[in-house]
Order: C-alpha cells, then structure tokens, then sequence
C-alpha cells in the first residue's frame, strides 16, 4: 500500500463550486489521507450540474462504438494497438462545446405527461465529460488490452476451426461482461468507499478534466492545458519514428549489432526475442504496453516490481538456462510464447486433436511431449507463487479492515471529504446489481446445456468458475486499487480445470474467462465507480452510463471481430498468412497456446507427478508462506513504515505477462517510473502535482491519434518501408537453441 502523509492541498481554482461558499476550511481529518490524492482531486462539488444530458448519451455512445470498433480490429495485428479512452476524452471537448453552442435550447415534452427535456441544458460541464469517458473506456475495457472473450470466440473459430454460432458467442462475449458489473456491485463497499482504495490509474484522468475545464490564474508557466496540448503534439509528431519510420526505436538492441554470429550474446541483448540486457525502447506505446503507463503508479509498486523483474531476469532465466539447463532449456528460445515439441521444433496440435476436440492420447504419445521455453516455463510457475501469495497478503494486511466492512461497520469507517459530498445522492440499491448478476449466471448455465457440444463445459463447472471467481476478485481488487498492479490468475483457473477436465481446451477457455474475465471487468467498472467518486457523479447515473455502454460494447466488439474473422483469409495463421500480412494475432496465439497447455494435453501430463514441470508446483505453497514474516516484521517493528510496502504479489509481477511482453518493455517501464515517480516526485514537487498526469495523458493520446492515422493512412493501404531501420530487432540468432545436435531452420548446428 502506498505511503502517504496529509498533504496541504491549494486552494480550489475559482471555476469550482462545491463546499459551499461560507462553509468551514477542511480538517485534516476530512482531507484524504493519500498524498497523490489530495494533490490532485478537487476537495468540490457543484450539485446542480446537468449530468445524463442530450449530448453526454450521444457522445458517449458515439464515442463507446469507435473505440470498439478500433479497438476490436487492431488487437488482431502483429503490433496490436490498445487506443485508451483518453483518445475519445478529448476529441469530445470541442464537439460538446458546439452542441452546447448550437442545439437550441427548448424544453421537449418526453411522452406526453412523464417529463421533459433539453437538447442544451446549458454550457458543456465537467460532469457530461466524465459520463461521456466512462461510456468510452467500455470500448476499452471489452475490446482493448488482452480482450478474453473475444479472444475465447477466435480460438475456437480461427485455431480450433469451430462452427459456433453467432448467439452462442453473443451470450459468452454478454454474460461475461455483465457478471463483472455484478461483482462490482457487491464490492463497492471494500474497494471504492474506503480512503486507501484511491486506484492510482485514476489520477491521470482527474488530472486531464481538470485541465480542460478549469480555469487556472495565469503565471508565467505553461497552464496544464497549454502543457498538454503541446506535449499532444510532440508525442504525435515523435510516433511517426517508431510507428512508421524508424520501428527499430521500439527494440534498440546495440548488443547483436556488436555480436552479429553469436548465439547466446543475442539471446542476452535482443530486446525482442531475449533477455534484453542493454536493449531499451523509445518508443512511449513500448513501454505502457504491459503494465501501463509508469506515470501513475506509485513508486513502492515500481520498486517492488523491479525487485522481482532483475530476480527474474537476470538471476533465475540465466542460472536455469545456461548453468543447470532446467526443463532440457538449451533446445528451445530462451525466450519464446510458441510451444514445442522434443526435438526443439514448433508443435503442431492439429496431429494430436481428434474431430470433436478432444485430446486424441495415441497420437500424442506418437509424436512428442510439449514442451516451452524456458522463460514461459517459469512464468508460469510465478503465477502459481503470485496467486497464493496475492490471498495471504490481502488477508494478513488488510483483513482486519474488510471484515469491519463485512459486518457492515461502515459508518465507523474514515470518510474524507469526498465520501462526505457523495453521501448528498441517491446510492444504487444493491438489488439493482444483483438483478445483473443473477441474471447473467442464470443465462450462461443455459448456454452449458443449449450449445453442450460447443462450450465442453458442464453446468458445475460454469458455477465452479463463478464461485473461483467470487473468492478471487476482492483480494486482487485491494492490490490494483493500492498499486496499480493487477495480479492475474488465468493460469491458476486453467490449472484447476485442467486437473478435472482432461483433454478439453474449449472448456478450459471458457472456464478461464468466465472466471478470469469477469473479475477484469469488475475490477475495471470498480476503477470507473471511484472516478464517478472523485469527480462527483451521481452513482445512479454511473450505473446506467456503464451498463449500456457494456451492453453497446459487447455487442459490437463480437460483431466486428465475426466480421474480421470471416472476410480475412487464413487469419491468425501465421504459417499460411503472407509474410508480410499483419493479422498475425500475437495475443491469440499466446490464449490458443494457454489452451492446450491446460486444456488439451492437462497439467497432469506437465506439472503432475513424473511431469517436466512437475517442481513448479511448489510455487503456490512458497507464494503462500512469503508475506508472512514480512506481515511478521511490519508488526513487530511498527515505526518501520517501509517494511509494509514490501509486496509479494507485486514483486511477482515483475516477471509477469511474459511472453508476450519482453524484458525490454518492463524495464524501460521501470527506468520511466523511477524518473516521474521517484526524483521529479522527491525534487520538483510542485511540477509533479500541476503536470505528471498531465504528461501522462497526453503522451497517450498523441501516441494513439498518430497509431490510428499512420494505420489507416498507410499501412491499411499497403504502404508500408523496407529498410534496415524497419527490422524490430536485428537478432536473428536469439531464437535458436543451443543444444548440440537440435537442427532448427536458420540457426547453427552446435
């Protein structure tokens, strides 16, 4: 949890109304107690502000559709873009600012003797924007980053080659979604009411609507306005280089350039395809692509996420690669998402799959044990640690605090200033997420029994992920909403039902992302609930606001990729795809991989007894047992406050999320976060409040705007360079193993 003191917060700016005028100053008691907080979040509010307008559903639902859409269709790319909310968040300002300038302003009868409305309730206001953006990150959360549904529906149609249907997919891509706002509901108590959820991501958005809407005195630095813009359009021009001109930027691997025929001094220098020791990226899409933007995370997460990133990659990838050769590591890629087989070859399924599906034994046994690279390997067996170790931390150090709020002690409970101006609105009766939640549980067990064949899963097993699913989401809901870090546990729900249901990959897909994916989404709307908080927004139109854009979202998001997936030849097929064809679908490939790791060929013949990886299972009972003595020690010397930001869950994602993220991408990460979070924060207090998550939003959106039009510009028509600055990395030797006597096209014999 990060370390905050009181804070002096400045005055508000003269545009805010809130506390009202005349009433007292604030105590330091109703301030928030997270520094990063009370330095950014206006202590305000107006009541009177219009919020569920005209032009908030028409340009939040406007807005929603695009990013769906775009999102949907570049996550299919070799270089997959994740266009943020951010894009759509600014883009809305002058459009809201016209309407508000033109629409007229009569009163519209709404059926008859029910009410009435206005096109133009007045100027353009603060609250619209944040109702417009909420609708917007849905076409973010559903179709950006790792996309689990979607990326559920192209297994099966793109790698799996199945018939399912349209509605069949509409339900899984719905109910999923759905299921999280109804996790999120029952959940608002213990991780967004409480003071120390504050959900760091957050900020940067704050930041960027005060930035736009509030009026600051004029000194002789930039405003955060004039910062932004200026800094918009320097990341804009500057993407130009490593998105189009000059890729190598993304992967600047010095190392191979000085070892050109050198196996293993490439496999330590690539920054794409090793471990990327002296690579580095210059590229800002690199380094937020995995973890975020650095920016907005505190520094006690960027420092235990480096603890465990230099353990990783440069003590354990190395001693079990080149030392002790664990898991036969020399025939295979240090570093490589594919699947293998014992000769160092990629394994082809498709031999051992019989037509329903099913694992076909015989023909496994005939061909080859599967087999990884050394690095996933041990990935793995980190989310094994981290999972087990993400329970015992939420329990030892925040146990206490969640059964107060279990046994409804809420009113006991610190509020600040911001839980005492939300406490002016109607709250959302929990019965209205419990509705949602029933309701989506309730047509997802119809779908295990209308589509049996397609879905593999049984009934038992659909309410077996919904319970993992309930256990789960808490705990990892408190360490992203401290840390900015969300502790993943795809691996371990494909473990379990890898272990009770063999040979079953569909299956075991759905059950990760019925259990997985709603936890993501629920843990994304809790993100949105508290920016609602911050900002003032009536939670009952922050309910209506997130579901339809979800229901909007989900709908589109499966339209457009059945589209893709029907009119795009051999699609995510990378051995019959032309070389240069960028639907290439890394982030599938890994989710299909996922799939028959767990699911086809099960975790009894790899991790169980007389398995290659069988010892990795000792990592949940050590990711178990690691938070102890540090709650241990945090107690017994209480004044030590930096012994309580150790945090194993964090530690281990430092190595998380690899492959597809590469050394290179979390390092650059790191070095970034130490910079604007560490020294800027430490020595230029003052710049870090008015401009870091200022900085932040604009690299995004500079970085965004020019990926989309360099995209549809140019790239969408072919027009793409061929020179030696376009090659990603120039370490063509990184992938071959070093083995004696394994033969891999394009790599020296040993």
């Amino acid at each position: 949890m990060s370390s905050t003191k009181n804070a002096t917060v400045p005055p508000p700016p003269p545009s805010s109304a809130g506390k009202l005028n005349g009433d007292p100053p604030l105590s330091d008691n109703e301030r928030c107690s997270v520094e990063e907080v009370a330095l950014v979040v206006p202590e305000t509010d107006d009541p009177t502000l219009p919020v569920m307008t005209f032009r908030a559903w028409f340009l939040g639902l406007t807005s929603c559709t695009i990013l769906i859409f775009l999102n949907t269709f570049f996550i299919y790319r070799t270089q997959p873009l994740t266009i943020s909310a951010i894009l759509m968040q600014i883009a809305v300002l002058p459009i809201g600012k016209f309407m508000a300038a033109t629409l007229p302003k009569k009163n519209f009868k709404l059926f008859g003797r029910w009410g009435s409305f206005s096109l133009n309730p007045g100027p353009f206001n603060i609250k619209e924007h944040v109702i417009i953006t909420v609708m917007a990150n849905c076409g973010v959360s559903i179709g950006g980053g790792d996309a689990y549904s979607i990326g559920a529906i192209t297994v099966m149609k793109a790698y799996y080659k199945q018939s399912v249907s349209f509605l069949c997919s509409l339900i899984i891509v719905l109910t999923t979604q759905i299921l999280g706002y109804g996790w999120a509901g029952m959940l608002r108590r213990y991780l967004v009411d409480p003071v120390d959820m504050w959900w760091p991501t957050n900020l940067a958005q704050v930041s960027l609507f005060r930035a736009l809407h509030e009026k600051e005195p004029k000194t002789r630095s930039l405003t955060r306005m004039q910062f932004f813009l200026v800094f918009m359009a320097a990341s804009f021009a500057y993407y130009t280089f490593p998105g189009y001109l000059f890729p190598i930027l993304t992967f600047f691997s010095w190392v191979c350039w000085a070892f050109p025929h050198n196996i293993t001094a490439q496999q330590i220098g690539s920054g794409y395809r090793g471990l990327g020791v002296g690579a580095f990226t210059l590229d800002w899409a690199g380094i937020s692509a995995y973890h975020g933007s650095p920016l907005v995370t505190p520094w006690s997460s960027i420092l235990n996420v480096a603890v465990g990133f230099i353990m990783f990659i440069y003590i354990i990838v190395p001693l079990c690669y080149w030392k002790y050769n664990t898991f036969d590591a020399k025939k295979f890629p240090i570093f490589s998402n594919k699947l293998f087989t014992a000769s160092g070859q990629q394994y082809d399924t498709t031999k051992i799959l019989t037509p329903q599906f099913d694992l076909n034994i015989a023909a496994y046994e005939k061909y080859s044990k599967l087999y990884l690279s050394p690095l996933f390997a041990l990935s793995i067996g980190s989310g094994f640690a981290r999972f087990t170790a993400t329970l015992t931390h939420v329990a030892l150090f925040n146990g206490s605090d969640i059964w107060k709020q279990s046994r409804s002690a809420v009113k006991n409970v610190k509020m600040d200033i911001h839980a005492k101006l939300m406490k002016s609105y109607k709250q959302v009766p929990q019965w209205w997420f419990l509705v949602l939640l029933f309701g989506s549980i309730a047509l997802s067990l119809m779908m295990c029994f209308v589509w049996k064949e397609d879905v593999q899963l049984p009934w038992w097993g659909m309410l077996f992920a919904f319970g993992l699913a309930f256990i789960v989401t808490l705990p990892i809901g408190v360490i992203q909403a401290t840390t900015n870090q969300q502790p993943g546990y795809d691996i371990i729900a494909q473990f379990i039902i890898g272990y009770i249901l063999p040979g079953k990959p569909i299956a075991n897909l759905l059950f990760k992302i019925y259990g997985l994916t709603s936890t993501v989404h629920a843990l994304s709307f809790l993100a949105d609930l508290k920016l609602g908080h911050y900002m003032k927004i009536p939670p009952r139109c922050m309910y209506t606001a997130q579901l339809v854009g979800t229901l909007v979202a989900g709908t589109i998001n499966l339209a457009v990729a059945w589209w893709m997936l029907g009119s795009i030849e051999n699609i995510c097929d990378v051995e019959t795809l032309h070389p240069d064809s960028p639907w290439t679908c890394p982030k599938f490939k890994v989710t299909f991989d996922a799939s028959v790791i767990w699911g086809l060929i099960g975790p009894q013949r790899l991790f169980g007894p007389g398995g290659l990886y069988r010892n990795l299972v000792w990592l949940f009972l050590i990711g178990a047992l690691l938070p102890v003595p540090i709650w241990v020690l945090s107690k017994i010397f209480p004044d030590k406050k930096w012994i309580a930001l150790i945090n194993i869950p964090v530690i281990s994602y430092g190595f998380a999320g690899m492959p597809p993220a590469t050394p290179t991408n979390i390092a650059s990460w790191l070095i970034t976060g130490m910079i604007f979070n560490y020294f800027v924060f430490k020595y230029r207090k003052e710049w870090w409040k008015k401009y870091n998550y200022v900085l932040s939003a604009s690299l995004d959106a500079g970085t965004a705007f020019m990926g989309v039009l360099l995209f549809f510009a140019l790239q969408n028509e072919g027009k793409n360079l061929k020179w030696w600055g376009t090659d990603l990395d120039h370490c063509p030797l990184a992938t071959c193993p070093t083995a004696p006597g394994i033969i891999v096209k394009g790599c020296p014999v040993f």
